[in-house]
C-alpha cells in the first residue's frame, strides 16, 4: 500500500512528533520540581501551589534543538520509540540504559533519560567520532564484535555444546571460550545494573557483518545475572529480520515478550532467571 505521505513531509512529521515527546518529557519532569504548600485560613485546608522551577535539562534543550532543525531523523517510528519511552516513564525515575548502537536517535534516547546513565556501545570508531561531533556529551565506547552474520546458524546449533555458553552457567566479562559472549566491554557495563537495554546494532544485513547474535545473547545474560529488584526490559529492533527473530526467540524467550510495534519487540526479563538447562528458554 502507497504511503499516505510524500518521503519529505513523512520525515516531517516524525521530526514533529520526536520534538513533541522530548517536550513531553521535559515537562513531566519540570513537574517532579513544583513545590506545594498548605495554607490553612481559618480551619479549612487549601492546597496551592506556591513555585514552579522550570529548569530543562541542557541536553534536553540540545535535543529539541537539533531535531528542530535537522533534517535527519531517528531510525526508529513514532510508535517503536514510544514503547521505549512508555516503559521509562513507568519506572518513574531516571533509569541505567545500555544501547547497542550510536546513531541519529541517540540524543533523543539520552534525553529522554535526562539525570540517569545513558550508555552506547558501537562498532565503528568512525561513527563514533562522526555523531559525537554533533553531540560530544554522550557517552559512547567502540566495541569489537568477534561474530560474522554468516556464522549466526552454526553458532546457535554449536553454544549449546559450549558449557560457559549455557544458559545455567552463562558470564560475559573475560568469557574467551563462549563466542558469543561480549567479553572484552569496558567496566562499567560490566559494573552497572541495567534498567533497560536497546538492541539496534550491530549491522546485522550482509554476510561479513558483525550480526546481532552476541548482542542479544549478551543482553540475556545481563538481564538474567541481574542482582537488582525488578525485571530487565530489553528492546530489539529489526525482527523482521530472520537472525534477529531467531535469536530473540532462543535467548529473551517468547514468554518474555510483552509487546511490539513496528519491527521492534519488547522483552520484560527477570532477575535472576537460571535454570539447570543449557537452554535459554526451556
Amino acid at each position: 500500500m502507497k504511503s499516505r505521505y510524500p518521503l519529505p513531509e513523512r520525515r516531517w512529521l516524525v521530526v514533529v512528533a520526536v520534538v513533541g515527546l522530548i517536550g513531553a518529557v521535559l515537562y513531566l519532569t519540570s513537574e517532579t520540581r513544583i513545590s506545594e504548600a498548605v495554607v490553612c485560613p481559618g480551619e479549612l485546608g487549601v492546597r496551592t501551589r506556591t513555585e514552579f522551577n522550570y529548569d530543562p535539562a541542557p541536553i534536553q534543550l540540545r535535543a529539541i534543538l537539533h531535531y528542530a532543525t535537522s533534517r535527519v531523523v531517528p531510525q526508529q517510528s513514532v510508535e517503536e520509540i514510544r514503547i521505549s519511552l512508555d516503559v521509562m516513564k513507568s519506572l518513574g525515575r531516571p533509569v541505567n540504559f545500555l544501547v547497542f548502537g550510536l546513531g541519529h536517535d541517540s540524543l533523543m534516547w539520552a534525553s529522554f533519560n535526562s539525570g540517569g546513565t545513558t550508555v552506547f556501545l558501537e562498532e565503528d570508531p568512525k561513527w563514533v567520532h562522526t555523531i559525537l561531533k554533533d553531540a560530544p556529551g554522550l557517552r559512547a565506547h567502540t566495541v569489537r564484535y568477534r561474530t560474522q552474520l554468516r556464522e549466526a546458524k552454526a553458532l546457535l546449533t554449536s553454544y549449546r555444546s559450549e558449557p560457559t555458553c549455557a544458559a545455567s552457567a552463562a558470564y560475559l566479562r573475560g568469557n574467551e571460550a563462549c563466542k558469543l559472549a561480549l567479553q572484552n566491554l569496558p567496566e562499567e557495563v560490566y559494573e552497572t545494573e541495567w534498567d533497560m537495554i536497546m538492541i539496534d546494532a550491530p549491522k546485522g544485513y550482509f554476510a561479513e557483518a558483525p550480526g546481532r547474535m552476541a548482542a542479544v545473547f549478551s543482553a540475556a545474560v545481563m538481564a538474567r545475572n541481574r542482582k537488582a529488584s525488578g525485571p530487565t526490559h530489553v528492546f530489539l529492533h529489526d525482527v523482521d529480520r530472520k537472525v534477529e527473530k531467531i535469536y530473540a526467540l532462543e535467548f529473551l524467550c517468547r514468554r518474555n515478550l510483552v509487546k511490539g510495534a513496528g519491527r521492534l519487540w519488547h522483552f520484560q526479563i527477570p532477575p535472576n532467571s537460571h535454570s539447570n538447562s543449557s537452554r535459554f528458554c526451556s
